[in-house]
């Protein structure tokens, strides 16, 4: 079908489903439904240095039982490293990703003898390595990258001036979220994108891998995140406890976080049929 929505929830198996993670699935699953679409499951284990199999597993045995069904086969991303090699190869090939021989110690000295954020990569190694090559970056440019968030509205940012070139592949060897993400998504055919307010600034960054390959860019939504009583991110590295066993209380919570009317309800089926009704009331 020509435009078919294909949306997917790809969580980091770091810990187990916590409240927190558990609205961006509910979100990202509903807008699908709502929009009558097709929703996909990914495992976002390309860290292999924080992630767990049994945590992955684990957050797959309670979307089975939050009956929160995958339209397709679940995609591991720690299974497709040759893809990723392979887009990589075309960037370095185009000359839009280079090799960089800088360490994170010797960035942040050069940034704080120039008064500049400490993350902030500024371009050392962009005409030519200074060393053995370490990881490799994405050349940004000074065009600001601007889209249209379907909850937060306009989004603007410049990557060259708030992040410079960023990193692509690590210097452990691994791929990094920014490249993954962007050929994950491309190759499942997703053409919108719903996570946590979090990575909103991630966004224009993978706006631009999508620009570079001449690939479609898929439309986004950010959602509010679950805070803590520090009104702080809840997640797995802040203490998040996993999910309780009454997951139909859980997801009520999720919803009402999100902004929505409580919903009532004695199966899955009957919230997510409720939800999905709001949820074209207020987006569609």
């Amino acid at each position: 079908m020509v435009n078919e929505y294909v949306g997917r929830f790809a969580p980091s198996p770091t810990g187990l489903l916590h409240a927190g993670s558990l609205a961006a699935a509910l979100a990202s699953f509903i807008d699908a439904k709502a929009h009558n679409g097709r929703w996909l499951i990914r495992i976002e284990d390309v860290d292999q240095t924080r992630c767990k199999k049994e945590w992955a597993e684990g957050i797959l045995e309670v979307l089975s039982r939050l009956e929160m069904t995958g339209d397709g086969e679940i995609i591991w991303q720690s299974r497709r490293t040759d893809r990723y090699a392979e887009v990589l190869d075309r960037l370095i090939a185009e000359k839009k990703v280079y090799g960089c021989s800088c360490s994170r110690h010797s960035i942040e000295l050069l940034n704080r003898l120039s008064g500049s954020p400490l993350n902030h990569y500024p371009g050392t190694c962009r005409n030519g390595a200074q060393g053995p090559i370490r990881s490799w970056r994405f050349k940004t440019n000074s065009t600001a990258i601007k889209f249209v968030d379907r909850w937060a509205g306009p989004y603007s940012q410049d990557v060259e001036k708030e992040v410079g070139d960023f990193v692509v592949k690590r210097a452990d060897g691994l791929f990094a979220y920014q490249l993954a993400v962007v050929v994950d998504d491309h190759d499942s055919g997703i053409n919108h994108v719903v996570r946590g307010a979090d990575l909103i600034d991630n966004t224009p960054r993978q706006i631009a891998i999508y620009e570079a390959l001449d690939w479609p860019q898929p439309a986004y939504m950010h959602i509010p995140l679950v805070l803590n009583e520090q009104h702080e991110k809840l997640s797995k590295q802040a203490g998040a406890r996993p999910l309780g066993d009454n997951l139909l209380d859980e997801l009520s919570k999720a919803w009402t976080h999100l902004g929505f009317d409580p919903i009532k309800a004695q199966s899955f089926g009957d919230f997510y049929l409720k939800a999905a009704l709001q949820w074209q009331n207020r987006f569609l």
